[in-house]
């Protein structure tokens, strides 16, 4: 690593990006080629800072699987390039990108950081300006010649979160993110202060980096409610081609233990649809068997997510089908953390 750090910043879209024409009101998109113009504060960082833009930005409701290619291509083109990466995108999906993101690479040894913010970065009381100033500090932040951070990490109103730990949680407030399973991987105040003994990559690493950029999305959340029937669930493990479920179930893991229900999942296994167990519950874990209501799930071969989000389970769902594995090799590998996303 040079003196000076190298980061790459990559605006995908979202209301980051924004500033307002104070004339008219309206937004209009912010041109990151002279954010040091802009943010003159980014100058006392002591690091080189170069910018790309998707060529139409978009908004995040819009994130599908071709723009996570996007996203990890231009990373890895220019990976031996820089020191790290911040990755500008809406916060509405921003847990599932970022999540994804984690999953596509592998063997990854520099900071790849995603912030973005509630309100526009021309806006006078933006949380944008310290989510983005903070989120290049980080990645510019290094010990003895080498990143601090070796992971794939999302930035948000003073907390640095291990990406594929995370769900957005509010949509008024700039505490919009949280990791209720895992705590902070650093936290900004006076000073910025990193929980190093829970970061990934520690130690020697010689390992080139790998990209899995195979993602299948013939996938489906399904959250079970009280009173939800027959018709519904026969519909959706019907659904064409569908090769994986990611099945919300009550507290530590349990669903309804009604004949047709479980005869209903079963059917769908013995299709080889591989099914999935995480927790409605914004905090804990997947016990399955614990109570009776999870051991026949357990017993027809549903696999456990144990403290994985929704949207880290999705996502891993669609990496690990994209490897072709067998049940057996699919359920190890899913029951076990690969980047850190669940505990073991």
């Amino acid at each position: 690593m040079t003196n000076n750090p190298k980061i790459l910043l990559l605006y995908t879209g979202g209301t980051i990006g924004m500033i307002k024409d104070y004339q008219t009101g309206a937004l209009r998109p912010f041109n990151f080629e002279k954010i040091q113009e802009r943010i003159p504060e980014l100058h006392q960082l002591g690091c080189e800072i170069e910018t790309i833009s998707f060529e139409e930005p978009i908004d995040s409701s819009n994130m599908n699987i071709p723009y996570w290619n996007q996203i990890v291509d231009i990373i890895e083109e220019n990976y031996a390039n820089y020191d790290g990466f911040v990755i500008l995108t809406g916060s509405d999906t921003m847990a599932y990108t970022s999540s994804a993101v984690s999953f596509m690479f592998e063997n990854l040894q520099k900071p790849v950081i995603f912030t973005g913010s509630q309100l526009p970065i021309g806006d006078l009381r933006t949380d944008a300006k310290e989510n983005l100033i903070t989120s290049i500090h980080i990645a510019a932040s290094h010990e003895e010649g080498t990143p601090i951070i070796k992971e794939v990490c999302l930035y948000f109103e003073y907390k640095l979160y291990r990406a594929n730990r995370t769900t957005k949680i509010n949509a008024d407030q700039f505490e919009a993110f949280t990791s209720m399973n895992f705590p902070p991987l650093a936290e900004s105040g006076v000073k910025l202060k990193f929980n190093e003994h829970l970061l990934l990559g520690k130690g020697e690493f010689q390992e080139n980096l790998i990209t899995r950029k195979n993602m299948i999305n013939d996938v489906v959340i399904l959250k079970i409610f009280p009173g939800i029937n027959e018709v519904t669930v026969r519909a959706i493990i019907n659904i064409p081609n569908l090769k994986g479920i990611v099945l919300e179930t009550y507290g530590s893991g349990n669903a309804p233990t009604e004949t047709w229900f479980v005869n209903l999942l079963k059917e769908a296994v013995e299709k080889n649809i591989r099914i999935v167990d995480v927790t409605q519950c914004a905090g804990g874990s997947v016990i399955l068997g614990h109570y009776e209501t999870s051991q026949e799930l357990l017993n027809i071969g549903v696999i456990n997510g144990k403290d994985l989000t929704t949207e880290s389970a999705i996502v891993k769902m669609m990496y690990l089908l994209g490897e072709n594995l067998s049940f057996e090799d699919f359920k190890k590998y899913f029951e076990m953390p690969l980047r850190g996303e669940l505990t073991f």
